[in-house]
């Protein structure tokens, strides 16, 4: 007697910490070509080949999956500019490498980019994530900038730090929206571009050159 074969697919159980990985590519993928609002949880459940009741299963709402979005994007970015930029390197040096890693994610994960800068802008909360996200990226900076000071023997107020800091974020993050649009850009050209507009005025800043307004 030959035996019943079944017609319902088998699919091989993936860990949760997998699933979740590829529901989040997914939704990346999705909310960066829709946005947030014209995106939907049937389209995203497609693209990962999964049940839409599964990604609320797994991940939550729409709300909660986008945020989880930033959350991953976020993180990638920051550590790969904390983990190339050794405090140990000299002052151009670790900005130089901080640059190169910024710009190497955007262009290795440019879906993942304007979900970060584009989608969650002007979405409450989202925006609130973002700020919270863009600090963190001015503290770095900031931090750097301080230490090849006091290197030097220098020391500027915080307020002037920060000022430069969110100088240097802001147009960085210009920069890397640029790129995000030119697939055919070389982020690391593109590093040393922003490197050079950066360092020439952040080198003038540690030996201490400052440009006053005229006289009256």
């Amino acid at each position: 007697m030959l035996a019943r074969v079944s017609s319902t697919p088998t699919f091989k159980r993936l860990p949760r910490a997998v699933r979740e990985q590829q529901m989040l590519d997914a939704a990346v993928k999705v909310f960066s070509r829709r946005g947030f609002h014209a995106a939907s949880m049937d389209e995203i459940a497609d693209d990962a080949g999964i049940s839409k009741p599964m990604v609320y299963a797994y991940l939550g709402t729409k709300e909660e999956l986008f945020v989880a979005c930033l959350h991953r994007e976020g993180t990638r970015m920051m550590e790969a500019i904390a983990g190339a930029a050794a405090p140990d390197l000299p002052a151009d040096e670790r900005l130089w490498r901080g640059l190169r890693a910024f710009f190497g994610f955007v262009g290795a994960h440019r879906d993942g980019w304007a979900v970060l800068y584009r989608q969650a802008r002007g979405e409450q909360p989202f925006a609130a994530e973002l700020t919270t996200m863009r600090g963190r990226l001015v503290e770095v900076v900031a931090g750097m900038l301080d230490h090849a000071l006091r290197a030097k023997g220098r020391e500027v107020g915080v307020t002037d730090l920060e000022v430069v800091a969110y100088a240097l974020v802001g147009a960085t993050e210009s920069l890397a929206d640029w790129l995000a649009d030119h697939p055919e850009a070389d982020p690391e050209k593109t590093a040393t571009r922003m490197m050079n507009v950066a360092w020439l005025g952040a080198d003038q800043l540690l030996r201490g050159v400052t440009w006053h307004p005229p006289a009256g």
